[in-house]
């Protein structure tokens, strides 16, 4: 009988749900999003003595293509984006996302992201070309001081263990997402973000996007989880135009003539 509760024991001490420990929470009850956050893993890029990348097997699967807003462009903003390409991209200038490149708003254009939070505000900064985003969430409307922006107005409120995010009030002179995928959208942006962290380590984000001068319906985002990073504190990624003045060259010869 002992050997049976201990090896009862032992089985349920290695299982995935009790080796996660439950999400902190703050002194008012609310689970503490705080932390950096990324997506587990560093991007895949190519040793640097690599000329020429590996070919891919014939009989190979190609990789998935993630969901992009342009999916449910209407026909004027189809025919827009055909006229556009990496050249005009506004990263490329030192401009942020309206949203973020890998679909996950706080990381703005790269893949890192720290969230700071206390009783009435919860901060959100990314890394790469950073920015700030203070959202209050003690039940303040949207500012009527603030002109529109790249990264737009934000509000929060809590429903149950959920951060619900509410964004408006967004320029139109950036892009959705960056690294020359065309996504531009207009000032009648509208962004609401779900933040759930479901463990210590773990937290889902999930955004609806509206926008009825160029999608014909609301865009879901897929359902995207946030790891903790092994590390504490962000850099600052700055964006300075100087070292995107070659790629913006490149891209401008590579896609001359194709409009």
């Amino acid at each position: 009988m002992r050997t049976f509760l201990f090896a009862a024991v032992l089985s349920l001490a290695l299982s995935p749900a009790f080796a996660q420990a439950p999400a902190p929470r703050t002194a008012d009850g609310h689970p503490d999003l705080s932390g950096v956050w990324w997506p587990g893993r560093d991007l895949p890029v190519a040793p640097l003595n690599t000329a020429v990348p590996a070919p891919r097997p014939a009989n190979a699967a190609p990789p998935p293509r993630r969901p992009r807003i342009a999916d449910n462009y209407n026909d004027a903003a189809k025919a827009k984006a055909k006229t556009l390409s990496d050249k005009d991209d506004p990263t490329l200038r030192c401009q942020n996302t309206a949203f973020g490149t890998l679909n996950v708003s706080a990381y703005n254009s790269g893949l890192v992201a720290q969230i700071l939070q206390s009783p009435t505000f919860v901060v959100i900064l990314a890394e790469t070309n950073p920015t700030f985003r203070i959202i209050p969430t003690d039940g303040r409307p949207h500012r009527d001081d603030q002109p529109p922006s790249s990264r737009g107005d934000s509000t929060g409120r809590w429903d149950g263990d959920t951060l619900v995010v509410d964004t408006t009030n967004f320029s139109e002179k950036n892009w959705m997402h960056a690294e020359g995928d065309v996504s531009f959208h207009s000032d009648a942006l509208h962004i609401v973000e779900r933040y759930r962290r479901i463990n210590k380590d773990t937290m889902e984000v999930e955004a609806t996007i509206e926008d009825p001068k160029v999608l014909t319906s609301p865009w879901i985002v897929p359902k995207q989880t946030l790891r903790l990073a092994p590390f504490d504190q962000i850099l600052a990624l700055d964006c300075s135009g100087v070292e995107s003045a070659a790629l913006m060259d490149a891209a401008s010869k590579q896609n001359y003539g194709k409009k």
